[in-house]
């Protein structure tokens, strides 16, 4: 690590189904909330999942103002408040204050606008391209929210949208971090963004990847008459349970940040990426399994330093299982004792914003030493070498507090490893 500008955290801004508020997020997780509840954006008549993460009520004005909102779609909006909350935590809430170089913003997502971009299309398919909408179409490419929010906040930096599935949050982080460390920027607001709609939510459904979504029901069908078990390692999981929301990290070089008096509340010490190009789950074990050795090496950190692990696990039978085998293969011993949270089992899967959560919640663990529990894990599914995986919210020790490592995995192969420090308060 020497040689390069070391990366803090200095704000979070998080949007979600449990929360508004770092810590508030981080104490409904570690109390085993959950944010599923019957869907209200769209229909679900004749589908059998119907529930999922959903933000309700949503006001953006009520953090914006009365400024003007109709440009933004539900996934920008999600995202402005998000940064807005960021910059003002961070202490770049006024504009005037902001440093000479430019605040960067780089999002992570999976589908981004779809429904506003499916609306479009229905709307000239229907009725003729003249009666397109117009605001809809500045929100009908993948790198909307990222541009609108941008705009919105005066970030004349770098801007970037990166979309890799449920890893497209935790590449944003890195890629934030890369452009700090190594001098192509001084601060980066960098996470995910997500919206519920119909339109992807059917899709998932339709592959049979929500929970309980590969047993077709009748369309009078009740909730719940299938069992659904969106439980991260459990070996009764069929699925995990959709989210939406939006959260970022402010990213700056550690010496500026201490100039200008902001806490560093984390530090960025390495990451790692891999893409499994062989099918099936050997392929992303292997894949995440390099991730996870390149961020431990960058981070210049051994197996046995990591003192805890906040898992992507969602609930999928494949890709629950690849992602265990993946970080036992890297991690080696320390893997069978580990202390192992997955978030997604309360929260849902927020695809690309979900890492981001990860990581407000992680760095909220560092702090105050709570690692939340896996909440529905009754019975670990057997031959998973994750040993301390738990549905028990745990005090962690202080050894514990000092590394901890964030991993994300998409089934369609990206696979992305962090490792974050604690503040020094907590790291000594």
């Amino acid at each position: 690590m020497s040689g390069r500008r070391r990366v803090v955290v200095t704000g979070c801004g998080v949007v979600s189904p449990l929360g508004d508020a770092p810590a508030a997020l981080h104490r409904a997780l570690a109390a085993g909330a959950s944010s599923r509840k019957p869907i209200e954006l769209f229909e679900t008549a004749g589908i059998g999942c119907r529930e999922a993460g959903e933000i309700r009520p949503f006001d953006p004005q009520g953090y914006v103002g009365e400024r003007n909102l109709r440009p933004l779609d539900r996934t920008s909006r999600l995202l402005v408040v998000a940064a807005q909350l960021a910059l003002a935590e961070s202490g770049w809430g006024r504009q005037e204050a902001r440093p000479a170089a430019e605040i960067g913003l780089v999002v992570g997502t999976t589908f981004c606008s779809v429904r506003t971009i499916a609306e479009f299309d229905r709307r000239g398919l229907r009725l003729g391209p003249t009666h397109a909408s117009p605001l809809d179409f500045a929100n009908s490419v993948i790198n909307a929210a990222a541009g609108q929010a941008a705009i919105w906040h005066g970030l004349r930096g770098v801007n970037s949208t990166l979309a890799a599935g449920e890893a497209s949050g935790l590449l944003a982080i890195a890629q934030a971090a890369e452009l700090v460390r190594n001098g192509r920027a001084d601060a980066v607001l960098a996470g995910g963004a997500e919206e519920l709609c119909f339109e992807s939510f059917f899709g998932y459904y339709r592959a049979g990847r929500l929970c309980g979504s590969r047993r077709p029901l009748p369309p009078d069908a009740g909730a719940g008459t299938v069992e659904e078990r969106p439980v991260p390692f459990d070996a009764r999981r069929n699925g995990y349970s959709l989210a939406e929301g939006a959260a970022l990290l402010m990213l700056e070089e550690r010496q500026g940040a201490a100039a200008r008096g902001a806490a560093a509340h984390a530090e960025v010490l390495g990451w790692g990426a891999a893409f499994a190009a062989a099918d099936g789950e050997a392929g992303l074990a292997d894949a995440l399994a390099r991730a996870v050795r390149l961020a431990l090496a960058d981070a210049a950190t051994a197996p046995e330093e990591i003192g805890c692990l906040s898992a992507s696990a969602s609930g999928s039978l494949a890709v629950d299982r690849a992602e265990a085998l993946g970080v036992a293969a890297a991690l080696g011993e320390r893997a069978a004792v580990l202390p192992v949270t997955a978030i997604k089992a309360m929260l849902g899967e927020g695809l690309g914003v979900s890492a981001a959560w990860q990581a407000v919640d992680l760095i909220e663990t560092l702090r105050d030493g709570e690692l939340p529990g896996i909440a529905g894990l009754e019975r670990l599914e057997p031959g998973l070498p994750l040993g301390g995986a738990s549905p028990k919210t745990r005090r962690l020790a202080p050894a514990e507090r000092r590394r901890a490592l964030l991993t994300a995995v998409s089934a369609d192969g990206h696979c992305a490893a962090l490792v974050l420090g604690a503040p020094p308060e907590v790291a000594g």
